[in-house]
């Protein structure tokens, strides 16, 4: 199996295992046992090793010594934080765009946003997720700033399997690409000072629909 092979395999069970964590099949405290999860999931120990450790730096799995992965429980103090912070990093990003994009970035930008409007129509989560990926991305690079970049990168990378989950609350996606439009429309008239309020905002609501996911989650009688 070559790399591209590999990194595709590790990159679907990260998927699989965060949805199982945050849909209740694995509970807080649970052990993941590597034998066990590449039995149920096909594969073999080495991408469950890797996937394992990803999970671990979202903070939905704890690595501990003796005892190996289990299921963290992450409190909502603490998810509060690092949305919180991904809030401001987001927004400081699309301010700097606001100001420092190019006329080809911005007609890109715009470009990436209207292309996840027929994933919208057709109610595709998971493709819609793919190109919201794609959108901020962009934004990242848009500031002109490396390392606000590479550190707003890196948070994302650890609050990722939540801000995909978001995505299963009924009516998320149009919701999501309205309020990327306004983030757009924003950069695109040069309103440094909108566009920051339109992604705190827009964080804001990730969170708020990934919470009511959760709630609803843990109330459903099969949870």
């Amino acid at each position: 199996m070559d790399s591209a092979d590999s990194r595709t395999r590790t990159d679907r069970l990260i998927r699989e295992l965060s949805d199982a964590v945050l849909n209740g099949e694995f509970a807080p405290g649970d052990k993941l046992d590597e034998h066990s999860l590449a039995e149920r999931y096909g594969v073999s120990r080495t991408p469950v090793r890797e996937a394992l450790r990803q999970l671990a730096t979202s903070g939905l799995v704890d690595m501990r010594p003796r005892r190996g992965a289990v299921v963290a429980t992450l409190t909502p103090v603490r998810l509060a934080e690092l949305f919180g912070a991904m809030a401001e990093l987001e927004a400081t990003c699309s301010r700097l765009c606001a100001l420092s994009m190019t006329p080809v970035e911005r007609r890109r930008l715009e470009e990436l946003h209207a292309s996840s409007e027929p994933l919208v129509d057709a109610n595709d989560a998971e493709g819609f997720s793919a190109v919201n990926l794609s959108f901020h991305s962009a934004l990242y690079a848009g500031a002109h700033n490396g390392p606000l970049a590479e550190i707003t990168s890196g948070l994302r990378s650890r609050l990722l399997p939540y801000r995909r989950a978001q995505f299963r609350t009924p009516g998320r996606l149009p919701r999501s690409f309205a309020e990327h439009g306004v983030v757009v429309a924003a950069i695109v008239s040069a309103d440094a000072a909108a566009a920051h309020a339109a992604m705190l905002r827009h964080v804001s609501l990730v969170e708020d629909s990934f919470e009511r996911l959760i709630a609803a989650t843990r109330s459903s009688p099969a949870a």
